[in-house]
């Protein structure tokens, strides 16, 4: 079985978009249909609802296979219906879609057990905080109306402070080219900030296995 994308599209929160991007120029993602919805929708659930069937909508308009890349548990919880999930919002749009099984962008690049490994490695086991580069390089977005009383009731309870899991060398660049924006940020969290070097290799794995779902379809 061909392990191309070419006839499917691919819709997701643009918080991912650096990986899947890197996916995109390394040959792995050999797709023309990648659609974004604006990063740090989770807190506006309304308008990530609307983004994201609008950009299934789109990539329909391109083939008939769709991939959502969208966290289940955590990226989409309404406070007004609480029995609606991501789950429901997948089912009804339609034949042909389908989404990755993970709980939100972090579960994409490293599994609950790999996780808890990395926290033990760099937190001693402690309570942290984690990220994916999209939440350093879209912060203002995806931390949208936070203020200083918000962060200061966050961050600093996670004592393991920040951890990126970072599959794309993002890192080690942003802190040699902006280390001034680098210290701001772990200011404003209260809490200090390391990354976790890694691969893909998950998110790849993740991919192909709805791609091989919708072949079988």
């Amino acid at each position: 079985m061909s392990d191309s994308f070419k006839d499917i599209a691919i819709v997701a929160c643009g918080t991912l978009s650096p990986e899947l991007k890197r996916l995109q120029e390394e040959g792995f993602l050999d797709t023309e249909y990648l659609y974004f919805t604006k990063p740090g929708l989770h807190q506006n659930v309304q308008e990530l609802e609307k983004q994201l069937r609008n950009q299934v909508a789109k990539a329909k308009e391109k083939t008939d296979k769709v991939i959502v890349v969208y966290g289940g548990k955590f990226c989409y919880v309404n406070a007004d219906e609480p029995t609606k999930t991501m789950q429901n919002i997948i089912e009804s749009l339609g034949d042909g879609v389908r989404r990755i099984q993970a709980t939100h962008c972090m579960d994409m690049i490293a599994g609950e057990e790999e996780r808890a490994q990395i926290a033990d490695e760099l937190a001693g086991g402690e309570l942290v905080w984690w990220m994916t580069p999209g939440w350093v390089k879209f912060r203002h977005q995806v931390f949208d109306g936070w203020d200083q009383a918000l962060a200061n009731e966050n961050f600093p309870r996670h004592s393991g402070g920040a951890i990126v899991l970072d599959g794309i060398g993002f890192m080690d660049e942003y802190m040699t080219e902006k280390p001034e924006e680098f210290l701001e940020y772990c200011d404003w969290m209260g809490i200090p900030m390391q990354s976790n070097p890694g691969n893909l290799d998950r998110l790849k794995s993740l991919l192909l296995e709805q791609k091989q779902l919708l072949d079988h379809e």
